[in-house]
């Protein structure tokens, strides 16, 4: 037999706590001292216990905690609830972190105003090529839509072009078109620059991209995650030497390491003189 202070510690929970558990009816000490009013618990009660805590950590309510421990819910069936909790928890916790990482990617973008050098951009033109390609479309251009979108569909694309048996001739890429205009869906294109010519059973698309005379290119190290305080120093620079955009910016993937921060990405937009 415990006293009720010694339960609590073997409980790990507090003496407050069982002393309201009492009063509710949920965990009744095993033995009242008619003249002390002192409490005593059996180690037995531990079981009890540890179910009750078990389920308010699952989020009920302490009165659907009594009914489901007075109906004697087995170990299984409360490892089954505590599982599907976890795997709850975890995607409320991945999801935070996701929210968190777009927070501090636009925090950086708004501390690195005017500060990144905008004499990195350069006026050039890119020539024809002719790619695999395989596209999805995504919500918006945000990169918290486009990265689950775009990743993907590279992979696919890299297994399918190596079962086709084709050498990729050059950096992977991707670009973007808009699905209809006024609303923010795009169209996410995955492509590897290739020599070969379109075959049905490839299961993946071969397309010639046309050449673009004027594209204004800046370099973005680390991941993409991180890219918009690159892309709006383009965008800035742009605007500043009277040029406009004739479309959504390509992403030319000059080195990409396991580790993402090490990662070389040319932005690529096509632009005209305002």
């Amino acid at each position: 037999m415990f006293s009720i202070g010694d339960f609590a510690k073997h409980g790990r929970v507090s003496v407050r706590m069982l002393r309201h558990y009492d009063a509710i009816g949920l965990l009744p000490p095993a033995r009242v001292d008619p003249f002390t009013g002192y409490r005593g618990y059996e180690a037995a009660q531990l079981a009890r216990l540890n179910r009750i805590i078990a389920l308010k950590d699952l989020g009920f309510t302490l009165q659907q905690v009594t009914a489901i421990v007075d109906e004697q819910v087995s170990a299984e069936e409360l490892r089954g609830m505590l599982r599907l909790r976890q795997a709850e928890l975890a995607a409320a916790v991945q999801e935070a972190a996701v929210r968190l990482a777009r927070v501090e990617s636009r925090l950086r973008t708004i501390e690195s105003e005017g500060r990144m050098p905008s004499d990195d951009v350069v006026v050039k033109s890119i020539p024809a090529v002719r790619v695999a390609r395989l596209s999805a479309v995504a919500e918006s251009f945000d990169p918290e839509h486009i990265g689950p979108v775009i990743g993907p569909l590279f992979d696919r694309l890299c297994r399918l072009v190596d079962q086709a048996g084709l050498t990729v001739a050059g950096p992977s890429l991707a670009y973007y078109e808009e699905v209809k205009p006024g609303t923010d869906q795009v169209r996410a294109f995955a492509a590897l620059p290739v020599n070969a010519e379109p075959d049905p059973a490839y299961g993946f698309e071969i397309a010639d991209l046309p050449a673009l005379p004027s594209v204004a290119t800046i370099v973005h190290r680390g991941p993409m995650d991180d890219v918009l305080t690159t892309s709006q120093t383009l965008a800035r620079w742009i605007d500043a030497n009277g040029h406009r955009s004739l479309g959504l910016t390509r992403e030319l993937y000059l080195e990409l390491t396991e580790d993402r921060a090490g990662w070389v990405t040319e932005l690529q937009e096509p632009i005209t003189t305002a």
